[in-house]
């Protein structure tokens, strides 16, 4: 059995989870009125307290890689075993391929206003995967010979490739409150259960063969490889030479614990002008000992003609990420180890207009992954009229080349919208919120604008 990459994945995720895709939520709906804007910054308070609806109170989900677009993945099951030959797809490779994907759901969320104060509680499942894929890996799976004979004096190199999966619940107790007429701090802590987490590196392949196809010649692989997962109840198989080949999932469990923070703060400058600045997810999850499993590729590997068809079946994948030419050995190495949060910085500035109906605003995201800096700057519009209708249209400079703009929409109960709507037909950024969140209580918003409300 192949070990592929999709059965770690399958072992991370929750079995439930049904949106996978960078969870930097909906910047769109930044200034728009809801509970949404405190996943950005948990001093952005709403106007009233809310409730979610269990389950489906918000599933926020988004994919972004630098160098493919979405019409780039459709081509990918397209084109089918083609693909790695298609000119139009090498074409748009960058040196260095990033992708990271991301998604967030709420189980369970509330808020509420006591006094001059808002508090919030939170259950959610957060699933973040990312990768780094050299061009080399991808002139490898287009130029390898199809055929034993045509490995004959074939070369190949690939460094620098990596994968990180990280998934885990969060339940979250947050407090904002007004100081003065225009301040207003606000602070989350997360309690955090790991459900799984993978890192793998692939600092380097070398593949030489130089077989000269009259049963003479050698070949070589040397592989620099290395695992490290946590996930409770996985058990590794291996096969006859040794090396992994096969997982059992056996049970659910959590295999590790950690803590984050989320702070925030807003700051009425003038009557009609509201800073404001945030840091979430800065925090860390300690994985068990017991849960833990290493493997490592197998270095400096020799082939003499005699056993060429072990090379050949070594090589022969033609996968992105291929196990049996990594020839992962299971170590008998058991740590505990930490590893950080996907920390993002939010920094925004409004101006609001009309007796604060209507707003124009700047925000700035960064996001520091495990592999992979993304930031992103957006500028946004906002309508809200009305406590239970806002509409907000924005345009993102950055990680869509400035080719895409974002909508959202609140409508009584109900909040959508996304800030990749592309204009043409190859986005490099999509992502998309739904949530349904009811409204209760008095409403805190001052006769003038400002977000302490």
């Amino acid at each position: 059995m192949r070990f592929r990459v999709k059965q770690w994945a399958l072992a991370v995720a929750l079995s439930w989870m049904a949106a996978a895709g960078h969870a930097q939520y909906l910047r769109t709906s930044y200034f728009m009125d809801g509970s949404s804007r405190l996943q950005l910054n948990p001093a952005y308070v709403p106007d009233k307290g809310f409730v979610i609806f269990p389950a489906l109170g918000m599933i926020n989900a988004s994919a972004y890689t630098n160098s493919l677009g979405t019409q780039d993945l459709i081509d990918i099951f397209d084109s089918g075993d083609e693909l790695w030959g298609n000119p139009s797809f090498h074409n748009k490779l960058k040196d260095m391929n990033k992708a990271t994907l991301s998604a967030a759901i709420d189980i369970l969320s509330m808020g509420w206003w006591k006094g001059r104060g808002f508090w919030s509680v939170n259950l959610g499942v957060r699933t973040d995967t990312e990768g780094r894929f050299p061009r080399s890996l991808f002139d490898y799976l287009r130029d390898m010979p199809r055929d034993n004979e045509g490995w004959n004096n074939s070369r190949f190199s690939i460094r620098d490739q990596a994968l990180s999966l990280n998934s885990y619940i969060e339940v979250g107790v947050g407090y904002a409150r007004t100081v003065g007429d225009r301040l207003t701090v606000g602070g989350k802590f997360n309690f955090l259960l790991g459900a799984g987490n993978l890192n793998l590196q692939v600092n380097s392949i070398e593949i030489a063969s130089d077989f000269d196809g009259q049963g003479g010649g050698t070949a070589e692989i040397d592989v620099d490889a290395r695992a490290e997962a946590n996930i409770l109840g996985l058990d590794l198989q291996m096969s006859g030479d040794g090396y992994v080949d096969e997982m059992e999932y056996n049970k659910f469990g959590f295999g590790g614990y950690g803590a984050g923070i989320d702070l925030g703060a807003t700051y009425r400058l003038l009557d009609n002008l509201t800073l404001s600045a945030a840091v979430t997810d800065l925090g860390f999850i300690k994985w068990n000992k017991s849960s833990s499993n290493v493997v490592e590729g197998r270095a400096n590997e020799r082939f003499d003609a005699a056993h060429s068809q072990d090379f050949y079946d070594r090589v022969s994948g033609g996968e992105v990420i291929d196990f049996d030419l990594l020839a992962l050995e299971k170590s008998n190495e058991r740590k505990a180890r930490s590893t950080r949060l996907p920390t993002t910085l939010t920094l925004g500035a409004e101006y609001a207009f009309f007796g604060d109906k209507l707003s124009a605003g700047i925000l700035s995201t960064t996001r520091w992954g495990q592999l992979n800096t993304l930031s992103e700057l957006t500028v946004i519009g906002t309508y809200r009229p009305k406590g239970w209708f806002n509409l907000a249209l924005s345009y993102s400079m950055l990680q869509s080349a400035g080719q895409s703009f974002g909508l959202g929409l609140k409508l009584g109960p109900l909040m959508l919208g996304t800030d990749y709507m592309y204009l043409g037909k190859n986005s490099r950024s999509v992502n998309g919120y739904v949530g349904l969140a009811f409204s209760f209580g008095h409403n805190h918003r001052e006769k003038k604008h400002c977000p302490a409300y």
